[in-house]
C-alpha cells in the first residue's frame, strides 16, 4: 500500500476523533458555558448536519481544482473549525466551529475514498479505501478515550487543540505524500450529479443509512443500556466503547480484504449478521460477559460493510464518482441521526432501553432486503445487455458488414 494512504489515514484519524470525542466531554462543555446538557447536544447534532450539508456543497466547490490540492484545503478547513471550537468565548461561537470542522469530514471522506482508490490496482481499491477508513476506526479506540482523558484532566479546549495539531499532521502528510492527481478530464458537476439517476448508486446509498442506521440505534444508548440493564458501573463505559472500536477496525479490515472479491456476499453475511446480533443484544444485554460480546460484534460487523459500500458507490458512478462518494459519507451520518431519533421514540414510549436494538435490527434488515434487489437488478441488466449483444448471430453480422 503507497505511503499516501498513511496521510489520508491521520487525516481521518484526526477527524474521526472531533466527531465523537465532545460526547464524552458534554459535560465540562456545558458547565464552561453554563448551558444545559442538551443544549450542549447540539455540538453533536450540528456537526452531524454540517456533514450532511458539507459533503455535497465542498465537492462542488473541488471540482475546480485538483483533489489533492482539495484534501489540503479540507484540512485548512479542519484545522480552522477545531481551533475555533479551542478558543470560543462563547457557546454560540463553539459551535460554529463544529460546523466550520465538519464542513471537510464528508467531502475528505469522499474525495479521499476517490484518491485512494486511484493509487492502487483495481483488485486493490477496496483494501485501500479500507486503509484509510483505518484512522477513523483508530480514533475510537485511541482517539477518543485519550482525548475526552485530557479534557477532563486538564481542560476540553485542550482537547481540540490537540485535534486541530492532529489537522496539521494530516495536512502535511497530505502535501508532502500524496501525489499530485489532476482532476479527472471531461467531468463537469453535471456529469456528478447525473450519478444519482443511477438506480444502484441510490440503492447503495440506502444501504448505507439503514446498515449504519442499526448500528448506531445500538451504540447511541449504549450507556443507560449498559448501566441500567447490564449492570455496569458508569465507569465502565470507557472500556465498552473501547472493545466497540476494536470492533470496528477488525471490521473494516476484513471489509477490506475482501470486498475487491466478494462484494455483495461480503454484504449479505455482514448485515444478515448485524441483524441477528442486534436482535439477539435485545436478551444478552441483560449479562455483562454477553453485552460485551455483542458490542464487539456490532462494531466488526457494522464497520465490515462500510469498505464494500462505498467501493460499490464508486464502482456505480465510475464516470464521476466524487460527488457520490462524497454524499455517500452523508449517509452514514444520515443512517446515524435517524436511528438515535427512532431509539428515542420507542425508549420514550416506555419499551426499555433495549428497545433500540430491535430498531436496529429492523434496520439492518431492510439493508439485507435492499442489497438483495439490487443483486437481482444487477443480473437483470446484465443478461439484458447480454441478449443485445448477441441478437445478430455472427454470420449475419458479416453478411452485413459487405452490404
Amino acid at each position: 500500500m503507497p505511503l499516501a494512504l498513511l496521510a489520508l489515514a491521520i487525516g481521518a484519524f484526526g477527524i474521526g476523533t472531533t466527531e465523537f470525542v465532545i460526547m464524552g466531554l458534554l459535560p465540562e462543555v456545558a458547565g464552561s458555558f453554563d448551558v444545559s446538557i442538551p443544549t450542549a447536544g447540539y455540538l453533536v447534532s450540528g456537526y452531524a448536519l454540517g456533514v450532511m450539508l458539507g459533503a455535497p456543497l465542498m465537492t462542488i466547490l473541488g471540482t475546480k481544482i485538483s483533489r489533492k490540492r482539495m484534501l489540503m484545503l479540507l484540512m485548512g478547513l479542519f484545522i480552522v473549525g477545531n481551533v475555533l471550537s479551542a478558543v470560543a468565548p462563547v457557546f454560540g461561537l463553539m459551535l460554529a466551529g463544529r460546523v466550520v470542522a465538519s464542513l471537510a469530514h464528508g467531502a475528505f471522506f469522499g474525495i479521499g475514498s476517490v484518491v485512494a482508490a486511484d493509487l492502487v490496482a483495481p483488485e486493490k481499491k477496496a483494501g485501500a479505501i479500507a486503509m484509510m477508513f483505518t484512522g477513523l476506526t483508530v480514533a475510537n479506540v485511541v482517539g477518543v478515550p485519550i482525548g475526552t482523558l485530557i479534557g477532563q484532566q486538564v481542560s476540553w479546549r485542550a482537547t481540540f487543540f490537540v485535534v486541530a495539531a492532529l489537522g496539521v499532521l494530516g495536512l502535511l502528510g497530505v502535501a508532502k505524500l500524496v501525489p499530485d492527481m489532476p482532476k479527472a478530464e471531461g467531468v463537469r458537476l453535471r456529469h456528478e450529479i447525473a450519478a444519482f439517476r443511477n438506480v444502484q448508486v441510490l440503492l447503495a446509498m440506502a444501504m448505507t443509512v439503514l446498515g449504519f442506521g442499526g448500528v448506531f440505534a445500538a451504540i447511541t444508548y449504549i450507556t443507560p443500556m449498559m448501566t441500567n440493564v447490564a449492570g455496569y458501573a458508569d465507569t465502565s463505559v470507557t472500556w465498552l466503547l473501547v472493545l466497540f472500536g476494536l470492533g470496528m477496525v477488525t471490521g473494516n479490515l476484513v471489509g477490506g480484504r475482501f470486498a475487491d472479491r466478494t462484494l455483495m456476499p461480503l454484504l449479505y453475511v455482514s448485515l444478515s449478521g448485524l441483524a441477528l446480533v442486534l436482535a439477539l443484544f435485545t436478551v444478552a444485554a441483560h449479562d455483562k460477559a454477553a453485552s460485551a460480546v455483542m458490542i464487539f460484534l456490532i462494531g466488526a460487523l457494522g464497520f465490515a460493510t462500510v469498505p464494500p459500500l462505498q467501493k460499490r458507490v464508486l464502482d456505480q458512478a465510475a464516470g464521476a464518482p466524487t460527488m457520490a462518494s462524497a454524499v455517500n459519507i452523508g449517509a452514514f451520518n444520515l443512517g446515524n441521526a435517524l436511528s438515535a431519533w427512532l431509539g428515542g421514540i420507542v425508549i420514550a414510549a416506555g419499551l426499555g432501553y433495549t428497545a433500540p436494538n430491535w430498531v436496529g435490527a429492523v434496520l439492518a434488515a431492510s439493508a439485507v432486503v435492499l442489497a438483495i434487489v439490487s443483486s437481482a437488478l444487477e443480473r437483470r441488466t446484465n443478461a439484458g445487455s447480454r441478449i443485445v449483444a448477441g441478437a445478430v448471430p455472427e454470420p449475419a453480422r458479416a453478411s452485413a458488414a459487405h452490404r
